[in-house]
């Protein structure tokens, strides 16, 4: 039986190009998807090595309370405070003769030592590894350096200022300090952590670690370095750049 005229028309030659043209919409459809997918693929590739590159990546540094420390070094008053430690308010007295206090490091990052000038061993390599941390980060006004001398009565202001001289301390950059002897050894049992004990009273009775201590812009410590070691040194200038 022939095919009417009236029903002709939805077997014209004209049906299969509509379904070509909705065929085509589909692949550049597909085409543009994948395009898209692989460009958000591409970007986030990109972003992860930017943020790895940059430290972003990295893990968060800690932030060490008196409970974090070895109980010997830490003042019995605190040994049980395990969080929202700070680094107590100072007054002390710099190569220059310069009263140094807390704010002279305010909104600053910085690395306290203690030390004193006739030490013989560990001292010298301290100071010298104080002085490449000074160097790395000579351009940065935001990172400073703090040392502290535990004789105090033997280590006078001419000591210092010939001591800081020899060893490159920069003025405003690197304060190399004396002061009160029981006033130091409240900072360095109550705030950052760094010797024994008091000792027997003698000019040379503290029993300093060769710890660097890393103090963040609100005054939290953020690291403890052993001073000695090169290794941990480029640790700590690592550590110095993620808090920056």
């Amino acid at each position: 039986m022939p095919i009417s005229k009236s029903i002709r028309p939805y077997f014209d030659i004209s049906m299969p190009k509509t379904q070509n043209k909705a065929s085509n919409r589909e692949i550049m459809k597909g085409k543009i998807q994948k395009l898209i997918g692989s460009l958000l693929i591409s970007t986030a590739i990109i972003y992860l090595v930017y943020f790895i590159t940059m430290g972003g990546g990295a893990e968060v540094l800690p932030v060490y309370n008196p409970t974090d420390f070895n109980p010997e070094l830490v003042d019995v008053s605190l040994q049980q405070e395990s969080e929202d430690h700070t680094v107590a308010d100072f007054e002390l007295r710099n190569q220059n003769d310069s009263i140094i206090t807390q704010n002279d490091y305010k909104n600053k990052i910085y690395i306290t030592d203690f030390f004193f000038t006739r030490c013989p061993s560990i001292c010298p390599v301290m100071t010298n590894n104080m002085a490449k941390i000074q160097d790395r980060f000579i351009a940065d006004p935001d990172v400073m350096l703090l040392s502290v001398s535990v004789t105090p009565k033997l280590d006078s202001v001419a000591i210092l200022q010939e001591y800081s001289r020899k060893h490159g301390a920069i003025n405003g950059k690197w304060n190399i300090t004396t002061g009160d002897k029981k006033h130091i050894y409240n900072l360095a049992r109550k705030s950052y952590f760094a010797v024994v004990n008091e000792g027997d009273g003698g000019l040379q009775d503290f029993i300093h670690t060769p710890n660097f201590i890393l103090v963040d812009r609100q005054k939290r410590i953020r690291g403890v370095y052993d001073g000695t070691k090169n290794e941990e040194i480029d640790r700590l200038t690592q550590d110095i750049k993620r808090i920056l």
